[in-house]
């Protein structure tokens, strides 16, 4: 198979950006494509080690790997978006690609382009392409790193609970395991609740609500949505109208499922989905929301001129109240993790990027480039000059591409 060309095709037929490797060098990239340069400027996105796979920065920025088998080569997708895309997604993106400066404007008119995919479709999109490429299927439950022998032992404990209660006629309530479901999704901890289903027989139960099983699968399912959100997306911190939409989308997609088994598989992405968001949403031990909060905002403002009384009014408190908190919380004042955020942004700059230290001060709010020095020498003992040359030497002796 011309393998480039079935890149292209793939590329043009979902819009998302599609990274083609032989031997684990870059042979074709859609967004190098794109900008016109070369692909082996190309910037690695993570190191694969399942077939197929999926890697997720964050909930909403997620990517795909398919090895094809036998052949040396390796395709990877994204990245992909499960809800519109903002600036702090676009600078999340940035920050994890190593994206070069130079490139950085470009790029963002591309990944907004890039049409939104909700993770379930995602998943079936590379379930699809390691069918179609090495002829294989696989569980979902494979992205997630369960093995498929637990898998089949946990799919049969929930095979045989729903036989043993319809034939029982159990309608006992499962609020006992609801309540340590929805505990497990809030702690944001997925191998812990991994384990919790590989050791229960059965899913709630809503009691009989159709006469179809399917239809009654489904009602379940909704149920589980609905209820997800506001006993642990919402407690734990994931934003409310956020919450709500993906639990919408949810319900949506499962009503286009055609057996029982799909609602399933798709209940399980489901819990995994909320569980990794509420993980992400969590507050740092002994950091406080508002702190939480002004924490997030410095690091999406680190190309701004920030002080204080700025970051102060994104909770609506006063300046001299932030910064007993930061202290008391953080051990630093808000200045000085202005200052850290600024300096771990340039060290990013100089490592993958070609701006002078001018630009590179500039871009930074700094007042001008000798006190950017002078900050940075302070703060890692090297000129930033020295930093570019020691990392720049380090990544050309390890073979990777910037």
């Amino acid at each position: 198979m011309d393998y480039l060309a079935f890149c292209k095709k793939l590329y043009a037929a979902t819009g998302i950006p599609v990274t083609l490797y032989r031997d684990g060098h870059v042979q074709y990239s859609s967004l190098a494509d794109l900008l016109e340069i070369t692909p082996e400027d190309a910037w690695v996105i993570y190191e694969p080690t399942r077939n197929p796979e999926f890697s997720a920065i964050n909930p909403n920025l997620e990517y795909g790997h398919v090895r094809v088998e036998g052949t040396g080569h390796d395709i990877f997708l994204g990245p992909v978006f499960t809800e519109a895309v903002t600036e702090d997604l676009v600078r999340e993106y940035f920050e994890d690609a190593k994206t070069p400066p130079e490139h950085r404007e470009a790029v963002a008119e591309l990944l907004y382009g890039i049409p939104i995919r909700s993770h379930p479709q995602f998943v079936r999109y590379l379930l699809f392409l390691h069918l179609c490429l090495n002829n294989k299927e696989a569980d979902v439950t494979e992205f997630y790193g369960e093995e498929e022998q637990t898998a089949s032992a946990r799919s049969s404990r929930i095979l045989e609970g729903a036989i043993e209660a319809k034939e029982n006629e159990d309608k006992r309530n499962s609020y006992p395991f609801e309540k340590e479901l929805y505990h497990h999704i809030r702690q944001g901890d997925v191998s812990r609740l991994k384990r919790f289903l590989e050791q229960t027989s059965t899913f709630p139960s809503e009691g009989k609500t159709a006469r179809s099983p399917l239809r009654h699968a489904k009602n379940t399912f909704i149920g589980i949505a609905a209820k997800i959100v506001v006993s642990a997306a919402i407690p734990c911190g994931v934003d409310p109208d956020r919450a709500y939409q993906l639990s919408d989308l949810y319900m949506m997609e499962c009503e286009q499922m055609q057996s029982i088994e799909e609602v399933h598989r798709l209940q399980y992405i489901m819990l995994m989905d909320f569980c990794q968001r509420c993980g992400a949403a969590q507050l740092p031990q002994g950091v406080s929301e508002e702190v939480f909060r002004c924490m997030n905002y410095i690091q999406s403002h680190t190309n701004a001129s920030i002080g204080v009384e700025e970051v102060a009014e994104q909770i609506h408190r006063s300046s001299s109240y932030l910064m007993r908190r930061f202290k008391a919380e953080l051990g630093m004042s808000v200045g000085e993790y202005i200052t850290k955020c600024k300096l771990e942004e340039a060290c990013d700059l100089l490592t993958y990027g070609n701006r002078s230290l001018a630009e590179i001060s500039a871009y930074l709010g700094y007042s001008s480039q000798s006190y950017f020095q002078n900050v940075f020498k302070k703060q890692y003992g090297l000129t930033p000059m020295q930093y570019r040359k020691e990392n720049w030497k380090t990544i050309k002796s390890s073979g990777r591409f910037t």
